[in-house]
């Protein structure tokens, strides 16, 4: 199993979830954050006067699948949330050593 994390522009996602749609994804969970990557924040003019915003708004997508699933889940998720400008997110895979379903007690790829 693995935990797909994908940072991603926040209006990116309903064409991201519209592109997850077709791998049959129990779920998805998803977190407003700020943070900033290699461009350092953005500056914007704001009645006239440029200042600069350290951390950018963005979205986290969490998402539990089986390992063999994972490629197909990427390139979605590269394909919907690109748009080829600087910003546009990244894409982390980790292990996902055990999963439990808290109401039936289902384990593991089950519990997905």
């Amino acid at each position: 199993m693995k935990l797909i994390t994908a940072i991603i522009k926040p209006h990116k996602l309903d064409s991201v979830r519209e592109a997850l749609s077709e791998f049959d994804i129990a779920g998805l969970t998803v977190t407003e954050v700020k943070g900033y990557g290699r461009q350092r924040g953005q500056s914007e003019i704001y009645r006239g006067a440029e200042y600069s915003v350290s951390f950018v708004p963005k979205l986290k997508l969490e998402i539990g699948t089986p390992a063999d699933r994972v490629e197909k889940i990427i390139e979605a998720i590269k394909t919907s949330a690109g748009t080829g400008e600087i910003g546009d997110g990244k894409i982390f895979v980790t292990s996902l050593e055990q999963a439990v379903r808290i109401r039936t007690g289902e384990t593991n790829e089950n519990a997905l």
